[in-house]
C-alpha cells in the first residue's frame, strides 16, 4: 500500500492507496480542491461547510453523469424485459386458471363415474 499527501483546502493529508495509483489520487484531490474553490469564490467559508458544499456539487456531477450514462440499447432492453415478466406473470395466471378448471372437470367426471357405477363415495 502506498501513500499520498494531499493538499485539499490550506490543509495536508496522507492518504493510502493501492501501488501505482498515487497520481489518480492526486487528481481526485485536485478535483476535490478546484471545487472548494468554486465554493469560496461564491463567498461561503468554513472549512466543514467549503468541503460539504464542494462534495454537493460532486455529488450533483456524478448524478448528472449517471443519468447520461444508459445507452438507448440499455433502456430498451430493460422495457423488453419489463414487457416479458408481464406477460409471464399473465401466462403464470392463465396456467393456474386452466389447472383449477382441469381440476374441477377431474372432480365432475369423477362424480359422475361413481354414479354410473353406483359405488359407494369415498
Amino acid at each position: 500500500m502506498a501513500l499520498v499527501s494531499v493538499h485539499i483546502n490550506g490543509h495536508s493529508y496522507t492518504v493510502g492507496c493501492e501501488n501505482g495509483q498515487e497520481r489518480h489520487v492526486q487528481a481526485m484531490a485536485h478535483q476535490v480542491e478546484r471545487r472548494v474553490q468554486q465554493v469560496r469564490n461564491l463567498g461561503f467559508s468554513g472549512e466543514s461547510r467549503l468541503l460539504v458544499l464542494a462534495a454537493l456539487l460532486m455529488a450533483d456531477e456524478i448524478q448528472d453523469l449517471s443519468g447520461n450514462r444508459v445507452p438507448e440499447s440499455t433502456i430498451l432492453a430493460a422495457q423488453d424485459a419489463e414487457r416479458l415478466r408481464a406477460e409471464l406473470a399473465l401466462t403464470n395466471h392463465r396456467l393456474a386458471d386452466l389447472a383449477d378448471t382441469a381440476e374441477s372437470l377431474a372432480v365432475e367426471i369423477e362424480r359422475a363415474y361413481i354414479e354410473k357405477a353406483e359405488l359407494p363415495d369415498t
